[in-house]
């Protein structure tokens, strides 16, 4: 949720017309995030999806196919507007890499053309850090160069949906700008993590991003008074740092888990991931007592952010329970045994996200 210092910003911002004469606290906005991110330039759109969209349409002709890792934001989670708007055929790459990542050979060998003028040939390499469906994993600088190298190497466009890179630059200690490395183009998300109530922008050249200017107003999101929302922005980059505090509590809640009997992976960030038998089964027991929970990838997912306090998680698996004893699989058993679910704290969030 937008904090109070947001709320401020917002109702005091400066303020003109961005569709017709950019708006100051807008472009103020677009600049330091443009700089933080090592661009030319940055445009600020409504949405994530909207950032990516811009992003494949600049890159893609039609009858163009695109590689990204397999569960990409822009593969499942975008309603397939890469194929409907922007006209490519989407190739899922396997995590030959670890999770959510893919090897720079990997890259050379999908981009290779197999010599029929009728082949599809893909034109741009999408990567995304940190990868959401694999648990929020991150792709180290040299990790990122090295791919993005490959793919230039193989004349193909590279861009890096990094909604949630400010998480991957608080994991590892670095930079934004030196996860961007050989990236044509980057979009980064305001809201998730970092609480402001809507918005992302998309960096590249600055003919990329007067190109992308218009391709905004084609999908419809050009906005008037743009500063009002762009305040909370700007107040929200002031706190990236704090997002160790949501890595430190994702890990406490994943040790949590794993002691009372869950299958839980160790999170690099702030997304927590149980492998379950009964998908749905355990997200409605989970419901029922008290702990609102998602899916992604087939797996549980749980997320902390900077409204969950150590309180919170204690709450969680306090109701969240054990594993039943009499279960043998990761998530209760042929009867429908679930964890045993402690008494409910009033006080305790009923949000996972």
């Amino acid at each position: 949720m937008p904090t109070p210092s947001m709320r401020k910003a917002m109702a005091a911002a400066e303020v003109a017309d961005d569709v017709l004469d950019r708006d100051p606290t807008m472009r103020r906005l677009e600049e330091r995030i443009a700089g933080l991110l090592g661009a030319a330039d940055a445009l600020w759109t409504p949405t994530g999806s909207m950032a990516n969209l811009i992003a494949l349409m600049s890159h893609l002709g039609r009858g163009e196919a695109f590689l990204a890792p397999q569960g990409a934001h822009v593969l499942d989670f975008e309603l397939g507007t890469s194929a409907w708007l922007a006209g490519g055929m989407p190739r899922p790459l396997p995590h030959d890499a670890g999770p959510g990542k893919v090897s720079a050979t990997a890259v050379r060998r999908a981009a290779a053309a197999d010599g029929s003028y009728a082949s599809l040939r893909p034109a741009l390499l999408c990567l995304e850090n940190t990868h959401n469906s694999a648990g929020g994993s991150v792709v180290a600088p040299e990790e990122h160069a090295s791919v993005a190298a490959a793919a230039r190497a193989a004349r193909l466009a590279v861009h890096l949906d990094g909604a949630r890179l400010w998480n991957a630059s608080v994991a590892l200690g670095v930079p934004p700008a030196a996860l961007t490395v050989g990236a044509d183009t980057v979009s980064v998300c305001l809201s998730k993590g970092l609480g402001a109530p809507v918005g992302s922008v998309v960096a590249g050249s600055a003919e990329f991003t007067e190109h992308a200017r218009r391709l905004r107003k084609m999908l419809g999101g050009g906005v008037r008074q743009g500063g009002i929302l762009a305040a909370a922005g700007l107040v929200a980059l002031d706190a990236v740092d704090r997002l160790a505090d949501d890595h430190t509590r994702a890990s406490t809640l994943a040790a949590g888990l794993r002691e009372r009997g869950w299958r839980v992976r160790e999170p690099q960030t702030n997304i927590v991931l149980v492998d379950v038998a009964d998908l749905p089964g355990t997200i409605a027991h989970f419901a029922e007592s008290g702990v609102l929970a998602g899916a992604i990838g087939g797996k549980l997912r749980l997320m902390t952010h900077k409204e969950i306090t150590d309180r919170h998680l204690q709450a969680a698996l306090d109701r969240i329970g054990e594993v039943g004893p009499a279960s043998t699989r990761p998530f209760g058993g042929p009867s429908g045994e679930f964890g045993r679910a402690a008494r409910p704290v009033t006080d305790a969030p009923r949000r996972a996200e």
